[in-house]
């Protein structure tokens, strides 16, 4: 059945307009826009004549008048703990939460129980999340010091990228094997993408900090011990093997002010060099580790306001074109243990795209940047095929959300499986009204359907 989204405001590619979607199955079969050749009369005109052709066949039609119509986000960094951790968190409870805040494909990290270091493993998640995923999907392949065969094997059409923990990490997920990296960055087909902290320093920090605080370590301390400067020595690791081999690098979760301003250096050298930033990032600074503490608590650390400034400044400005989450859920149990027990990682991505509206309407950032970091940012930056963009013949995904809306529900009783979110008792200026993933409505009024059409995404690459 078809479906007719009218007279809503499209946010897309630098522009806000009144207009009206036509969905055909799966794809998005006609955009009809205002604009300065195409006044109010002609559109008008347009739709109705559209709508009268189309009756006969029972197309729904939704009013989207006084809503938002945005591509649907992209989050090309999430943890949804499947396999080894589903008491945290399953592919089916995360996309459900993810589709509800808007967010209609992800990418999930292989940091699993066991590691998805093999593409036999990899093939594992992607049947899982075939049965189980409301949302589309891709898995990251994870590097270790002996499966460079693995990733030069890579279809690069199917997989999103290679992720590489280059300095802390859980597991034995840790690439520390200089010949290893090099090989790595100068034959991965795909997409690297980084986690840049130096294990050294973090541990050299954080025995300093237990001899001095045992286990009941202040959480402000944390970004002392996973410091700015295990953070810039690691980036700047990375960036030169990518300028070396002219890699395609994509540096994840950026925290300082610092590695911004070296991302812009060696972008001169290499354009394939990116950034991701995420949300809490933007949101939260180190003034409130002591009203927060374990909440905000994230590898890498969130910093001082002087960087999260700057992280904005580099969304704003284009530095950055990829906003995400690194949604990491944990029991809040265990969230409330001491420093050194409690483990690290926030659950966001059913509130990414309401943080990033919320900066919106305080004029940090345009309703046009949101789409353009959420959604239009990680479609280019992965090659997405035909998505991430309201275009006739892409993917139907789609978001409406209402600007003028208060929110204080989702924040408070979140569809994590882990059942708490940093936002709580929050108020969000905006609400997530309806979502579509592939033309299928997933979300309708706030609320699922149940229904659910995800595919696994797929990768222009030459």
């Amino acid at each position: 059945m078809a479906i007719l989204i009218k007279n809503g405001t499209v946010v897309n590619e630098g522009l806000s307009c009144k207009g009206s979607l036509l969905i055909n199955g799966d794809i998005i079969e006609k955009v009809i826009l205002t604009s300065e050749f195409v006044g109010e009369e002609e559109y008008n005109k347009t739709v109705e004549e559209l709508e009268k052709r189309i009756s006969e066949s029972g197309c729904r039609i939704i009013d989207a008048t006084g809503l938002h119509i945005l591509p649907g986000v992209i989050d090309d960094q999430v943890h949804f703990r499947e396999p080894g951790n589903t008491a945290k968190a399953t592919v089916e409870s995360e996309s459900k939460a993810a589709v509800l805040g808007g967010v209609t494909s992800f990418m999930d990290m292989p940091n699993n129980n066991p590691p998805t270091v093999t593409l036999s493993a990899l093939e594992g998640k992607y049947s899982n999340a075939a049965k189980n995923s409301y949302a589309n999907y891709s898995f990251y392949l994870g590097a270790t010091n002996d499966n460079l065969q693995e990733i030069k094997s890579i279809e690069k059409d199917k997989i999103c990228g290679v992720k590489v923990f280059m300095g802390s990490s859980t597991g034995n997920m840790l690439v520390n094997d200089s010949s290893t990296l090099e090989a790595i960055f100068r034959e991965s087909p795909v997409l690297i993408a980084t986690h840049c902290e130096d294990e050294q320093t973090i541990k050299e920090n954080s025995a300093l900090y237990t001899e001095r605080y045992g286990d009941e370590i202040p959480f402000e301390m944390h970004p002392l011990i996973r410091s700015r400067e295990a953070c810039i020595k690691c980036s700047a690791k990375a960036l030169d093997l990518a300028v070396k081999n002219s890699s395609q690098l994509h540096i994840l979760h950026l925290s300082t002010a610092d590695e911004i301003e070296m991302i812009k250096e060696a972008q001169k050298s290499n354009p394939k060099i990116s950034g991701e930033v995420c949300v809490h990032y933007m949101w939260f600074n180190s003034k409130e580790y002591p009203q927060y503490g374990s909440r905000m608590k994230c590898n890498p650390a969130i910093k001082e306001e002087a960087d999260m400034l700057a992280i904005r400044k580099a969304v704003k400005d284009g530095t950055i074109d990829v906003v995400a989450t690194d949604h990491a859920p944990h029991l809040f149990e265990e969230k409330q243990q001491p420093y050194t027990k409690a483990p690290s990682g926030l659950p966001l991505v059913q509130h990414s795209l309401q943080v990033m509206l919320e900066l919106a309407s305080k004029g940090i950032f345009t309703i046009e940047d949101v789409v353009q970091k959420m959604s239009h940012g990680p479609a280019r930056c992965f090659n997405i095929r035909k998505r991430g963009f309201i275009r006739e013949g892409y993917y139907a995904d789609l978001v409406l959300v209402d600007t003028s809306l208060p929110d204080s529900t989702s924040a408070a009783s979140p569809a994590y499986k882990c059942g708490w979110s940093p936002f709580c008792g929050h108020t969000f200026t905006a609400s997530i009204i309806h979502t579509f993933v592939n033309g299928c409505q997933v979300v309708k009024n706030g609320c699922l359907t149940g229904e659910k059409n995800s595919m696994r995404l797929l990768f222009d690459r030459n």
